[in-house]
């Protein structure tokens, strides 16, 4: 073969970058939230064995690249669907993980068999660049080509099939790859593999390939009632939607209901997205007497302190906050909903089962991202209404830590509250849970933005009731008036719901029906108001700190002062005190570190010795720069992922685009390092990590603002936004690492596989590393570690002159860092 095979590295390399987005997508019905560090963490894993794989065998494998190429494109066709088959059938329940040793086993399975996959189309694509040395450049691009492609092509193609079926696609693609190199050679071979990727495209059983929910979520729970089924689902880019039917032991689905209620429920179904966080569709022929239920719920409220407001409903799921609207008598009603496969459940599927809810007269509805809808809007409203989000057992068992909830940030609340007209309110209702948490930092968190808009007495603007199983807090553009404060304690007093705060309440009333040992709620939000908010706030047992954009965790309540006596309590019910997310995510980092220094730097030990050896002091500046470069590129990558899913909408398209756009331009920038390099061999790469320390600066400060001024855009434009502003900073952050590499090169070349090594085991602890230190101490401070490192790694490496064969040194492979 004189030529490479661009086509087959283009269709490989799109198929990898698919099967990891595809695989955050799978997580998220499997489990209960975006596995996104650890997906990309694999993938980086992957990556990293192949290059120290082909740095130990390139000698035997490149005499026999067509065969070897197939070979490995066949395995990854193999080993996509397969591996993730296996994988969801691991016995993993992060429930049990911080007791159960076995649990971190099975965690560490899942990590190897969903490896395998990247493992095998980085060292084809690897082998590729190491084969054809004088196309090089060619080789390069179709893989970066291919990477954006096969980002942008996953979402399109889960617009069309199931999950499942996605993966099907991108198994077969690895056949149909091996049959392109073979196609010189011999036709026959490329035959047959074209043939088996249909076949194996087809051959899959289906429930071998569907996502199967854990046995704790919602959905598994919900099936498990006799004769509950599913009669409808729809899957799609943003969620599995499964619509389920319990008639012999009905829904009654009526959150925060108040225990003298009398009102009967009218028939439900249960709607589920990704298996978790039930809403109900709700029988409704147009009678509103029906829906007398739903003003015996804390959640009804605001309907007491407003006449026929207007109202915006962020979150529209099977209609109950529609409904509620309709109940309280809202003038005009909109309702936003991110999913458009669930409004179109209950405007087709269902419509005349929910009395065609989404197309009376009152209702406008709008398929937008809540927040971004909110920012991106010159309306305002008498009331906006942000529904119960998730589920009180997922809520109990802490596995929302992970989730990011920009609604319930110190600037979404801002966003709300700039929205409102005068005297309007806004109304937000959370699970109740002891000891208290969600509803301390709620308060606290409206507390901030109260004070971020001037207001000098929040307490006299908030309204919080509660009742055995949910808190509802109002917040009110104005102060309250005698009026709304007398409207609010019938209301709370005729359904038996306590009083939590409202100007002038004493300590005794807040303690009336639903006794507990103290009035711990009227305690906080008497700390949280008074002068000692910070220091009550410090002191809590639980992270109750007002939640941001930067660290939008608002599930995040684990503090590590809590895991000593938690170890000790096995079997005692004490798991509702912990948010095992956040274990999780700890337990996954030791596996990355693990898996990274077996698979990567340890047969890596065979290569010592040989070709010029460096001096002693140039080995720890090698790994301190390589390493720092593979940290710091992963830290800003995961980083802006995290910070552009808000302004994108979804976390899926925040991987796509994010991952894609940093590929791309990062390739570039590899592109020209060297002719940098050349231009400046002394002071190249002092320079590269000084300018990268600064732009990550820089776009800590300018990235709110962009992202600000650009919130009114389509989601085309926004695409297209993102790439133009992430372009400069990835392309600047392609040019240190193969800078390095040729310096390295041409003063000690046998520690060149060593120095990538490093840098893959670095990036793959990198990934999840940033996603707990994003939790931990906010994204800002995981990019300004990043700017750090930059600066660090560009002062530690001695600058030396290249020759001009330094290339022919480098790593097959090694010119990006980051996903293939």
């Amino acid at each position: 073969m004189t030529r490479p095979p661009i086509v087959a590295v283009l269709l490989l390399s799109a198929a990898a970058i698919a099967y990891q987005i595809l695989l955050t997508r799978l997580f998220s019905v499997i489990l209960w939230h975006h596995f996104a560090t650890m997906v990309i963490s694999i993938a980086l894993l992957g990556v990293g064995a192949s290059g120290t794989a082909l740095a130990l065998a390139r000698g035997w494998l490149i005499p026999r690249y067509a065969a070897a190429f197939a070979v490995c494109a066949v395995a990854f066709g193999l080993t996509a669907p397969g591996g993730f088959a296996l994988a969801q059938r691991v016995a993993f329940n992060p429930l049990e993980i911080i007791w159960d040793g076995g649990q971190q086993f099975h965690l560490l399975q899942v990590y190897l068999l969903l490896t395998v996959p990247f493992f095998a189309a980085a060292l084809a694509i690897g082998l590729t660049l190491a084969r054809f040395r004088m196309a090089i450049g060619q080789v390069y691009r179709a893989d970066l080509i291919g990477a954006g492609l096969g980002a942008a092509g996953l979402v399109g193609l889960l617009f069309l099939l199931p999950a499942g079926d996605a993966l099907r696609v991108i198994g077969a693609a690895g056949p149909m790859c091996a049959g392109l190199v073979l196609w010189p050679r011999t036709r026959s071979g490329a035959v047959t593999a074209g043939l088996a990727a249909v076949i194996l495209a087809m051959a899959w059983p289906a429930d071998w390939l569907q996502p199967q929910p854990s046995p704790y979520k919602d959905l598994s729970i919900a099936l498990n009632v006799p004769e509950a089924r599913i009669v409808a689902e729809r899957t799609g880019p943003l969620g599995l939607v499964t619509v389920v039917e319990s008639p012999r032991i009905p829904f009654r689905h009526a959150p925060g209901l108040s225990l003298t209620a009398t009102d009967p429920i009218p028939e439900q179904l249960g709607l589920f997205v990704d298996a978790s966080g039930m809403t109900a569709i709700t029988r409704f022929d147009g009678d509103l007497a029906v829906l007398a239920h739903l003003d015996r719920q804390t959640a009804a409220l605001p309907y007491h302190l407003l006449k026929r407001p207007t109202v915006l409903v962020l979150g529209t799921g099977g209609g109950e906050g529609v409904l509620r609207a309709l109940q309280g008598g809202a003038a005009a009603i909109d309702a936003v909903e991110l999913n458009r496969q669930v409004a179109d459940l209950l405007s087709d599927d269902f419509a005349t089962f929910s009395g065609d809810l989404l197309r009376r007269p009152e209702v406008t509805p709008h398929i937008a991202e809540a927040r971004s809808f909110v920012e991106a809007t010159g309306q305002r409203w008498d009331l906006i209404q942000v529904p119960m989000l998730g589920s009180l057992s997922t809520a109990a068992g802490g596995l929302g830590t992970l989730s990011e909830t920009p609604l319930y940030t110190v600037e979404a609340v801002r966003t709300y509250l700039s929205r409102l007209t005068p005297g309007g309110q806004l109304a937000m209702t959370r699970w109740l849970r002891f000891p208290p948490r969600d509803s301390i930092k709620l308060l606290a968190t409206v507390t901030a933005a109260l004070a971020a808009e001037g207001v000098t007495d929040p307490a006299a603007r908030v309204v919080m009731i509660r009742s055995w199983s949910t808190v509802t807090l109002v917040v009110s553009a104005e102060p309250l008036t005698e009026a709304e404060i007398a409207a609010a304690r019938r209301f709370a007093g005729d359904r038996g719901f306590d009083l939590v705060w409202l100007p002038g309440l004493r300590r005794e009333e807040a303690n009336r029906f639903t006794v507990l040992a103290q009035p711990y709620l009227y305690d906080a939000a008497a700390a949280i108001f008074g002068p000692d908010r910070q220091a009550f706030l410090d002191d809590y047992p639980f992270h109750v700190a007002p939640a941001t954009d930067d660290s939008p965790y608002f599930s995040r309540f684990f503090t590590w002062s809590l895991l000593p006596e938690l170890l000790t309590r096995e079997g005692t019910g004490s798991l509702t005190l912990l948010d095992s997310g956040t274990l999780v995510l700890l337990l996954t980092l030791a596996q990355a570190a693990l898996a990274g220094a077996v698979l990567i730097l340890l047969p890596l030990l065979w290569l010592r010795g040989g070709g010029t050896a460096a001096p002693a002091p140039a080995r720890w500046r090698v790994a301190t720069y390589f390493a720092g470069l593979g940290f710091a590129f992963i830290f800003v990558e995961i980083a802006f992922i995290q910070r552009l899913t808000l302004f994108l909408g979804h976390p899926l398209a925040a991987i796509a685009v994010v991952l894609a756009g940093f590929l791309v331009f990062a390739g570039l920038g590899a592109g020209v390092a060297r002719k940098l390099a050349e231009a400046r061999p002394r002071s190249g790469i002092l320079l590269a990590g000084a300018t990268l320390a600064v732009l990550c600066l820089a776009y800590l400060a300018l990235l709110p603002p962009l992202m600000d001024m650009a919130s009114g855009l389509s989601f085309p434009a926004k695409t297209m936004a993102v790439l133009a502003i992430i372009g400069p900073l990835a392309f600047a952050m392609g040019l240190p690492f193969p800078m390095g590499l040729s310096a390295l090169s041409a003063q000690a070349p046998a520690l060149v596989p060593w120095a990538w090594g490093i840098n893959g085991c670095t990036s793959v602890i990198g990934a999840v590393l940033a996603g707990l230190l994003g939790l931990q101490i906010g994204f800002t401070a995981v990019v300004g570690i990043a700017a750090l490192l930059y600066l660090a790694a560009g002062a530690v490496l001695r600058p030396v002159a290249t020759d001009d064969d330094s290339a022919k040194s480098l790593h097959p492979g090694c010119q990006k860092t980051g996903p293939i």
